[in-house]
């Protein structure tokens, strides 16, 4: 009688080696473009690297793509700016204000407004906590971006969002939580009156 050798332990798989996902390769893409519009690659580059990020099938084949740029900022690293809304409301925007990467609105008796059209911002997503609770919030992005309201709580108030799924390529995404408490809770692209504004004062600071 004969003894079978043991069957060899599996080879542990190193993060390098993981099979990246959609997400991950359309993560590189956007870090790539926005090196390109900074000028620390040429667009020639460019084309050569997103060739290869949209075909590659691990982490270590997407990290060789960017090791020689700088990493693009996460959400949590910077304080979150929290805007209360108090008696007498609170706003921000639309003069142009670098946003972090995370906001807290709370509506109280006076409202907030979160006005992101001349945002400067380089990060991939902004996490919104909006709370409508007496007089509600307004958020308003521009054109270019998107917003998330998934994980968003209609509350009494109710949840109002009149954004379109355009999203442009390196442009944030607004992932919008929290409630609508009495007021409700808004999110949208520019008026009428605020597109007149935005037109007739394209620097405005």
């Amino acid at each position: 009688m004969t003894t079978q050798p043991p069957n060899p332990a599996p080879r542990p798989v190193h993060s390098g080696e993981l099979r990246a996902s959609h997400d991950d390769r359309e993560a590189v893409v956007e870090q790539l473009r926005d090196a390109a519009a900074e000028g620390r690659i040429d667009f020639d580059e460019l084309d050569s690297r997103l060739e290869q990020a949209l075909t590659s099938k691990t982490h270590a084949e997407l990290a060789v793509l960017t090791a020689d740029l700088p990493r693009p900022n996460s959400t949590g690293s910077q304080a979150p700016l929290v805007l209360k809304g108090g008696m007498y409301g609170a706003s921000r925007g639309p003069g142009r204000w670098e946003a972090p990467g995370h906001v807290i609105a709370h509506g109280g008796m006076g409202g907030v407004k979160i006005d992101f059209t001349r945002v400067e911002c380089r990060l991939t997503e902004v996490a919104v906590e909006a709370y409508g609770e007496t007089s509600g919030v307004t958020i308003v992005i521009p054109d270019a971006w998107a917003a998330d309201t998934s994980g968003m709580h209609p509350g009494v108030g109710g949840l109002t969002d009149k954004t379109t799924p355009d999203r442009l390529p390196g442009t944030p995404l607004v992932r919008l939580t929290g409630s609508g408490g009495m007021a409700g809770v808004v999110i949208r692209h520019p008026n009428r009156r605020e597109r007149r504004k935005l037109h007739s004062n394209p620097t405005q600071g």
